[in-house]
């Protein structure tokens, strides 16, 4: 039976609502589609999701390896640096917990280097990707999820701005060292805590 995390709730906002981050907005129905690549054609039948770097066994699942492991879903909000976000999300797949339980973390991880098939990056401390807090995931509220919204699969990680959620996932790396990815290279945060607004490097 498939695991379900209600949402993480944050900060009331003075004399809004509760739900929404400072500086956001609810986009409603809509789910607005931003990238920084071309949507790519991954064909499933080839895809590969590696778990390495400081683990004890390097794993690598195809397809259907990862599809046998454990379900896991997640209902609740997420929330783009772009100021929309969108409530009562469904996306189901698999727990990074389960991903990490069978490579193994080794004592001195502490961070979380993720790569897609198109050669995005995004850093994210251990913290963040493990007690319950994210995902890789296939299905958006009941149907396969999109290409356009990272489809076959993507990492979510919904306590977050979505550009750490990265696209296309195929690999997470496990480091003892923290690494800018693609937008922290640019400009954005770190870390990206919506409630704390924590959009640009500099931000508290």
């Amino acid at each position: 039976m498939a695991h379900f995390t209600r949402g993480f709730t944050g900060r009331p906002r003075r004399g809004g609502n509760d739900r929404l981050p400072p500086g956001q907005y609810d986009t409603g129905e809509s789910w607005p589609t931003l990238t920084a690549e071309l949507t790519p054609t991954i064909d499933v039948d080839e895809w590969t999701m590696a778990v390495d770097g400081l683990v004890d066994t390097p794993t690598t699942w195809d397809w259907r390896g990862i599809h046998a492991l454990p379900p896991s879903s997640y209902f609740g909000d997420i929330h783009c640096v772009t100021t929309w976000s969108k409530f009562d999300t469904t996306f189901s797949g698999v727990s990074v917990d389960a991903l990490l339980d069978v490579a193994g973390v080794k004592p001195e991880a502490t961070h979380v280097f993720a790569t897609s098939t198109t050669g995005y990056t995004t850093n994210l401390p251990l913290a963040d990707v493990t007690g319950g807090k994210a995902w890789i995931v296939w299905d958006f509220d009941g149907k396969p999820l999109p290409p356009e919204h990272g489809g076959p699969v993507r990492l979510l990680v919904p306590h977050l701005y979505f550009w750490k959620s990265a696209k296309w996932i195929t690999r997470l790396e496990l480091r003892d060292h923290d690494e800018p990815g693609f937008w922290e290279r640019n400009g954005y945060h770190d870390r990206g805590d919506p409630w704390l607004e924590q959009r640009y490097q500099g931000d508290a």
